[in-house]
């Protein structure tokens, strides 16, 4: 395991408002849809039966984490996940909670 220093009080704080955003099952599901190919908001809301606005309002707030990013094609943004940290991430903890017991 790499070992890593210990974040500072901001990086912390960052870190903690990053957790906090993907806290929302919404935002969860939203990333999981864009983790294998860049999505359109159309697409993202169409798939996920959501509203159009409620995906933007969401999209924002994850851009902002840089847990997404948008590249504009003709007049659609596609949406992907920012970079392999934020992929590995989801897998990883999905995996997690699908594992059955435990170590204890």
């Amino acid at each position: 395991m790499n070992k890593l220093a210990i974040p500072s009080q901001l990086d912390t704080t960052i870190l903690a408002e990053t957790f906090r955003l993907l806290g929302d099952p919404t935002r969860l599901r939203i990333l999981f849809f864009c983790l294998d190919e860049p999505r359109s908001v159309g697409d993202i809301a169409t798939s996920l039966d959501l509203s159009q606005s409620l995906v933007s309002h969401h999209l924002r707030l994850l851009r902002g984490a840089r847990l997404v990013r948008g590249n504009r094609q003709a007049k659609q943004i596609f949406y992907e996940l920012a970079d392999k940290h934020v992929s590995d991430m989801l897998v990883d903890m999905a995996h997690h909670v699908c594992e059955e017991g435990g170590e204890d």
